[in-house]
């Protein structure tokens, strides 16, 4: 019934921008924080950042200042904007909900 559908991973050169999206259904989207972890092998699953349902966002150190994590409530979707990316940003990565979904992840590859 809950369903996170992540889309805009891929490949990207250092420097450059990607920008994420997760569409959410079966939730009041609203009413739900939401945010976005990452994983490489042989490491945990952190979180990126997070956007609460009164839009006030956190985000990890390592990517303060250059990733972005807005909502759009009125279409169900929560993204992230990567911009100045570095290669240890490689990894798949995944949408959360509060209500503890998961989306199947995307995979972000930056080259040197």
């Amino acid at each position: 019934q809950v369903r996170l559908v992540e889309s805009g991973g891929g490949l990207v050169q250092a420097g450059g921008s990607l920008k994420l999206s997760c569409i959410a259904s079966g939730i009041l989207f609203r009413a739900n924080g939401m945010g976005w972890y990452r994983q490489t092998p042989g490491k945990q699953r952190e979180l990126v950042a997070s956007i609460a349902s009164n839009f006030r966002t956190t985000y990890a150190d390592s990517v303060r200042g250059r990733f972005t994590i807005s909502r759009d409530n009125a279409k169900n979707t929560v993204y992230l904007t990567m911009n100045s990316l570095k290669p240890e940003d490689t990894a798949v990565y995944y949408c959360w909900g509060q209500n503890n979904a998961w989306g199947q992840g995307t995979q972000v590859t930056v080259s040197s």
